[in-house]
């Protein structure tokens, strides 16, 4: 088994791919804020745990000491802070934080390095986006994931380093925000309260977290390169969404369904098609 070196091992992705490379037997080293471990899905050693309240604020040689002896890495971390960051100036010193890891990756002989990339990273709308869809950044945040893609891709190309960059549809499950959609049904519904939603006809590309956690770690066994899509690959409408969450509850009664407007930058679908090489076994709930 590898060893492998997960950023963002407490965050809402990170967690489920730390589980999933831990069930695999990897050797997983993790950064983590001070304070946070508590926060991590699996266990780790006291040796194999890398403290740092800013990792974008590290330099190449700080990142050359903390892969050192690593084989692949998985680079999981960036600024997320819920309704901030699609236009937070944080994304760029994410940039500037991801390609100082790519430089330290090669100075320490890292292998293969995977990024986390966006759906929005594509030309919206699309129903049936693959990686070689057109490219077009919706916002601030996919625009800076794409030129973290590209200046860490023709870095490691220089130095012969394999990179896969995986973009993530839409997410839910397990360690969302509760203000995300599939946590606020849940919220709502659980409470007996009522859901105001949009009309819902809008199509998305939706995965349980723990299975995407599962596909990305899965990289590291397959060894696939380049752009690989993380999404279940089935348009689904945000209005059938919540009513499969309802029924969980027998209470579709619940949704008010058209007490919200769309949004004007809402785009109407947003479905991947998945070329990931090999299906991980995925995780049970």
């Amino acid at each position: 088994m590898s060893v492998v070196l997960l950023t963002g091992a407490t965050g809402f992705v990170g967690r489920a791919i730390h589980r999933y490379l831990h069930r695999r037997g990897h050797q997983v080293r993790v950064t983590v804020r001070s304070g946070s471990a508590e926060r991590l899905a699996a266990p780790v050693s006291f040796d194999a745990m890398i403290e740092t309240d800013d990792i974008f604020a590290r330099d190449a040689r700080w990142w050359e000491d903390a892969c050192e002896g690593v084989d692949a890495v998985i680079h999981a971390a960036w600024y997320v802070e819920h309704g901030l960051y699609p236009n937070a100036p944080e994304n760029a010193d994410c940039v500037r934080g991801s390609f100082a890891l790519a430089q330290g990756a090669v100075q320490a002989g890292v292998n293969h390095v995977i990024g986390i990339g966006t759906c929005w990273e594509y030309r919206l709308p699309g129903e049936a986006l693959t990686v070689d869809s057109p490219l077009d950044p919706v916002n601030f945040y996919a625009a800076c994931k794409l030129s973290a893609y590209h200046m860490m891709r023709e870095w490691l190309a220089l130095h012969d380093t394999r990179i896969s960059w995986c973009r993530l549809f839409y997410l839910h499950g397990e360690g969302e925000h509760p203000d995300r959609l599939g946590a606020y049904l849940h919220r709502r519904l659980g409470a007996g309260e009522t859901a105001s939603l949009s009309a819902g006809t809008q199509l998305r590309d939706f995965l349980d977290v723990r299975d995407a956690g599962a596909m990305i770690a899965s990289v590291v066994d397959s060894g696939q390169c380049g752009t690989i899509n993380i999404c279940s690959g089935q348009p689904v409408t945000i209005r059938a969404f919540a009513e499969a969450i309802a029924d969980r509850y027998g209470r579709r009664d619940l949704l008010q369904f058209g007490s919200q407007p769309l949004r004007p930058s809402d785009p109407q679908a947003v479905v991947g098609v998945c070329n990931l090489q090999r299906a991980p076994e995925l995780l049970q709930p």
